[in-house]
């Protein structure tokens, strides 16, 4: 503890000890305030005035002082770790980089009050519940974060039983046992079909993922809904799984039938590219029609059908034509995310499901119209 007793230096402050660990009682001292004030206020906790936090946190920073987490963790029976544990193979989660970003936002989020974050990727369900039950009964994380709810899934009734308190990426959670954070899955649809059908294209597929994600079924529904709404010639709906090789597959077989789609959606980059590339093998191109030439240093791939991603990154503009998308900020959505679990461990009211991101169509060469000055213009705002 530090020696209050010897006076303070010429600068008003109190001299710790060379080796001194800073504590509460010594920002309590420096301050005039109670241990409990500085607790409330370092913890961002109700109960002290903005003004008290400001000086609080000042004196934190001039002092050095950082949070025994071990004591911390004893005192409180907290062990200051969040878990996420989605059931995805490896590949995938290396191939898409939304959730390397989403990872990255909760990280950022949770750093920044002290929680690590335990990352451990399943590969069913199955194996998902029994980390959850193994985490409960090791009492080895405060929370979880939840990912690709599904059709009656049973994650949210498991850890509200075994006590773990969790949040959704996505959802809402149709039992709100769990509060959750969703995007505009049906919105961002519709401003992907308003597009390519304002370009011309009556002739739609879709590329979809897993008929059991909660988000997919919110695409899915919009694409049927608004395809009878634009009385499309033809609309279609695949389901990958995920696998790029079987959209690419998939896409080549359509447009090598009898009256080919003019325009295709996937579910991800990674299906758009590998489509992409596919058609590109079989010959789907061919020269810039005039007056583009000069911008281009290759031939502009007139031939080909439109192709829009729901994942924007930079997959998207390093291929050519680059590729439209839906782009929305996946390490905000993950700060978002991991900030509402955190004010759900610290006691605050949350509010049980809120849709929060409406994303926003980046247009890119692979469907703007081939006299299209506006590449790289964001539409749909």
């Amino acid at each position: 503890m530090a020696n209050l007793g010897r006076g303070r230096g010429s600068d008003g402050l109190v001299p710790l000890g060379a080796g001194h660990r800073v504590s509460l009682k010594d920002i309590a001292d420096e301050l005039g305030i109670s241990q409990t004030a500085v607790s409330f206020a370092v913890n961002d906790k109700p109960g002290v005035s903005e003004e008290t936090k400001r000086k609080v946190k000042a004196t934190v920073a001039r002092l050095g002082w950082s949070p025994v987490y071990a004591a911390q963790a004893l005192s409180s029976s907290r062990t200051m770790t969040i878990g996420f544990a989605p059931s995805r193979s490896g590949s995938n989660l290396q191939a898409e980089s939304f959730m390397l970003h989403f990872m990255a936002g909760l990280h950022d989020s949770l750093s920044s009050k002290g929680y690590g974050l335990l990352f451990r990727p399943t590969s069913s369900l199955h194996e998902e519940m029994a980390t959850y039950r193994d985490w409960a009964k090791r009492k080895r994380v405060d929370g979880v974060v939840l990912v690709d709810l599904r059709t009656n899934d049973p994650r949210p009734a498991l850890l509200r039983d075994i006590g773990i308190q969790a949040v959704l990426a996505g959802g809402p959670d149709p039992e709100n046992i769990v509060p959750s954070l969703s995007i505009d899955d049906s919105g961002t649809m519709a401003k992907v079909l308003r597009h390519l059908v304002g370009a011309g294209h009556r002739r739609i597929a879709y590329f979809a993922g897993d008929r059991d994600l909660d988000y997919s079924k919110a695409r899915l529904a919009a694409f049927n809904e608004l395809s009878m709404r634009y009385r499309l010639e033809f609309s279609s709906i695949n389901y990958t799984q995920f696998d790029s090789a079987v959209a690419a597959r998939e896409t080549c077989a359509m447009m090598m039938g009898s009256a080919p789609p003019t325009a295709f959606i996937y579910e991800n980059e990674t299906m758009a590219v590998a489509s992409l590339r596919a058609l590109e093998e079989l010959g789907f191109s061919s020269q810039a029609p005039q007056g583009l030439e000069a911008r281009h240093d290759r031939p502009f791939p007139s031939n080909l059908p439109a192709i829009v991603s729901f994942e924007d990154s930079f997959v998207c503009t390093a291929v050519f034509p680059s590729i439209t998308a839906a782009h929305r900020d996946p390490g905000e959505y993950g700060k978002k995310v991991a900030n509402l679990l955190l004010k759900s461990l610290s006691g605050e009211p949350v509010a049980g499901n809120r849709r929060i991101l409406a994303p926003k169509l980046v247009v890119r060469e692979s469907t703007a119209a081939r006299n299209d000055p506006k590449y790289g213009v964001i539409a749909g705002r």
